[in-house]
């Protein structure tokens, strides 16, 4: 592979955050952590599908989901491909991130979703979109770290905490689904989601190239 080359470098309220391409591919680089690249989108569109396959089905009214996270658009790209979804929200709180999908070098990903009338984007940080909304939606699918146990920033780490975890549920409905990328399985995290009152606890493996298996985490809001 040739060595990235550095397409934008910004220095925001949270931090640096970098687009970088190596050959076709688009890498994101946020306070110098590699977050996500193009090379691969299989465990975003997992979190999707994770996320929607858990959800009971009536036939009739079509879910809502927030995802936290535009990252490279993979999981904003898979959402609007499927027409079972209704509203589709995204939090990004990286201004930077957002332009680089409206009209910037991530358009070819994202462009057919952002033009989408189910689409949302929220400029926002998603744990104070969190504390402040009074929105509801049937599924929330995190993908803003690398992790609980690897966080881009130390102020996510309370997202992953029994607050954060907290108003994860106070914004899902009854029955709700909350989905959480991992780079890595954490027992850990379970317990935490198994302390917040969440049921029905459990984890999805997505095999890599090499190394540990990324993972979902995926939890319910008892009804």
């Amino acid at each position: 592979m040739s060595s990235p080359v550095t397409l934008d470098r910004r220095e925001g309220p949270y931090g640096e955050v970098v687009l970088r391409q190596r050959d076709t591919h688009f890498e994101i680089i946020a306070n110098g952590t590699f977050l996500m690249d193009t090379s691969d989108g299989r465990s975003e569109r997992l979190l999707i599908d994770a996320a929607l396959d858990a959800l009971p089905t009536d036939g009739h009214s079509r879910p809502s989901v927030l995802i936290g996270g535009l990252g490279v658009g993979f999981s904003l790209a898979h959402a609007a491909a499927e027409p079972r979804w209704g509203t589709i929200a995204v939090a990004e709180r990286e201004g930077a991130i957002i332009e680089w999908h409206r009209g910037g070098p991530l358009a070819a990903i994202s462009g057919a979703a952002l033009a989408d009338p189910r689409t949302v984007i929220l400029h926002t940080d998603l744990l104070t979109y969190l504390r402040t909304t009074p929105d509801t939606y049937d599924a929330l699918c995190l993908d803003i770290d690398n992790g609980p146990d690897w966080t881009v920033t130390e102020d996510n780490e309370s997202l992953y905490s029994a607050e954060g975890l907290g108003l994860c549920a106070a914004r899902l409905n009854p029955g709700g689904i909350l989905a959480v990328w991992s780079a890595q399985p954490s027992a850990d995290f379970e317990e935490s989601l198994r302390n917040a009152g969440f049921n029905g606890v459990r984890t999805e493996e997505i095999p890599v190239a090499r190394g540990v298996p990324d993972v979902v985490h995926l939890a319910v809001r008892p009804v």
